[in-house]
């Protein structure tokens, strides 16, 4: 299994919208799993454009389903706190009750007390709904149980976000417990499959359950989705039985670990590969298709090489060349992203290769080009919020027009729900678009390889020592060590030069009657190098 060597500050992209048709693209997902957690890269005719990184001990999910107790009721906010276990309290607005909280808190009190022993709601005695413009302090009290969904996660300083209006999700279809309304996404063009998958799923739903059907659905018989639905159905029993006798705060249903998850909303686009790391993860991605696309388990491949799968699959150069404040592009042009408090703002340079003759056709075509990168971007850092843009002034209104529809048409690929402006008198576009976890931060600077930081350098004359130093220290105290020695390229070439029985592995050998394996690695400092075992733990001295 590969190291993840990137210091991400958060999580990724929230999980609406679609991919637009006007164009086959050639998806691939590169998943790059180490002990401590996973590393998803999608990418789009090669261009990386979305990053996901999931920590294998992360408890807080988008969609994780609580049984939670109120800690203390804010008026002045129209909010409550609420434990769910988290260290910092999770909040919960008034606006995100939903109008059968009532109908809600009474099973939730029935399942946990035992008056009530069935998931069904068909000869479940509704509540009256509560009022759009009501106070917080007036429907729920202190120390209650409630029942609540991770809205979204813990972002800076800031606890969950919650909503009391359970959605349970699946692929084709989601299901919404006290509700009783069909949503058929808009996505889907043409009415008549829209009604007649409205009359489908009216004649499979269970009474009092809501139900949205996904743009996955499209074309699907009825057994698909009655499938699908008992399914659902299952997890909200799975739910209900939980509840019986439960003490808050309890997780009762997790979300898919982000990879599933990731795959069942993203595969209702035609990926052509999806390459895995860690031969577990592999059978249980394969598994997971098996499940719900069998025709798909033939595109994922497990990665046997014993370099890191991002090196192979040119991710490590692209996170390296895409993230920092400056991002580049093939014509020289570049956009600078500054982040402020309210808002990110996006800044449009030309660089020093605009000589084309026609001046407005080169601003246009540099402004072309940095609206795709922009899209490619927000996606990739998913920055959400408000975003301003300011593109190279253009006084032709075609060509406005034509920035817009380009700006549009790129941000069509992205799931976030987002708005796009056109461009005001002053040049500037203003874009909005969904925050549900945090924006992936990755540091791209390097600490200075020669002096790491100090000024002053060791004698590189006498690195050659030091590993011959450390070596015999390892072999001393487990003498039948199976060792990898990773170091830097310029490094690796050095110890391995001169042939095979004159190079250091060779001599080694002869000296310990231990094999010592030598990998490169493009991210350690020129005098940076570390040992590891056979479980690829670094052996630290």
């Amino acid at each position: 299994m590969g190291h993840s060597r990137f210091s991400y500050k958060g999580a990724s992209p929230s999980i609406t919208g679609r991919e637009p048709n006007f164009k086959r693209l050639n998806k691939e997902l590169i998943i790059n799993s180490s002990p401590t957690d996973v590393d998803i890269a999608l990418l789009e005719d090669g261009k990386l454009v979305e990053l996901h990184n999931q920590k294998t001990n992360e408890n807080f999910s988008v969609g994780d389903i609580f049984l939670g107790r109120i800690k203390r009721l804010m008026p002045g906010l129209n909010a409550a706190f609420v434990d769910i276990g988290h260290k910092k309290d999770a909040f919960l607005h008034y606006t995100d009750l939903g109008p059968k909280l009532q109908s809600l808190l009474k099973y939730t009190d029935g399942s946990i007390n035992g008056s009530i022993g069935t998931h069904r709601l068909e000869n479940f005695e509704f509540e009256p709904e509560i009022i759009k413009t009501g106070k917080i302090d007036k429907v729920l009290a202190k120390k209650q149980n409630i029942l609540v969904q991770i809205l979204k996660e813990p972002i800076s300083t800031k606890g969950p976000r919650l909503s009391c209006e359970i959605t349970i999700p699946g692929r084709y279809l989601v299901i919404s417990p006290f509700a009783d309304v069909i949503a058929v996404s808009k996505k889907i063009g043409s009415s008549e499959e829209r009604k007649r998958l409205h009359l489908l799923v009216e004649s499979i739903r269970p009474k009092h359950f809501g139900v949205i059907v996904r743009t996955a659905a499209e074309g699907k018989k009825v057994a698909d989705l009655h499938e699908e639905m008992s399914m659902l159905m299952e997890k909200w029993e799975d739910i209900q039985q939980q509840l019986n006798d439960a003490k808050a705060p309890e997780k009762l249903l997790s979300e898919l670990d982000k990879t599933t998850s990731i795959l069942r909303d993203l595969l209702t686009d035609s990926f052509n590969r999806i390459v895995v790391n860690d031969k577990q993860l592999y059978h249980n991605v394969r598994t997971f298709l098996g499940n719900i696309a069998p025709e798909k388990v033939k595109i994922v491949q497990y990665h046997r090489s014993s370099k890191p799968i991002f090196d192979v699959h040119g991710v490590t150069k692209q996170i390296k060349s895409s993230f920092g404040k400056t991002a580049t592009m093939s014509s020289g042009a570049y956009i600078v992203i500054e982040h402020t408090e309210a808002m990110h703002v996006v800044d449009v340079n030309s660089g020093h290769k605009m000589r084309n003759a026609n001046q407005a056709e080169a601003v246009l075509k540099v402004n072309l080009e940095a609206a795709e990168e922009v899209a490619r971007q927000l996606r990739l850092r998913d920055i959400g919020g408000i975003i301003i843009i300011d593109f190279i002034d253009m006084r032709n209104a075609e060509h406005r027009k034509e920035l817009l529809t380009a700006m549009r048409r790129h941000m069509k690929k992205d799931r976030a729900q987002h708005t796009i402006l056109a461009l005001s008198k002053f040049g500037l576009m203003q874009i909005t678009r969904q925050r549900v976890r945090p924006e992936v931060n990755i540091s791209t600077s390097e600490v200075c390889p020669s002096c790491n930081g100090t000024g002053k350098v060791n004698a590189t004359i006498l690195l050659e020592d030091d590993i011959e130093r450390d070596l015999g220290f390892i072999l001393q105290s487990r003498p039948k060590a199976k060792l990898t020695l990773k170091a830097h390229p310029f490094v690796v070439a050095y110890l391995k030069k001169g042939g095979f029985f004159r190079n250091f592995p060779f001599r080694w050998y002869k000296q310990y009657q231990a094999w010592v394996k030598i990998q490169e690695d493009k991210d350690f400092a020129f005098n940076t190098y570390k040992f590891f075992d056979v479980n690829e733990d670094e052996i630290r001295l």
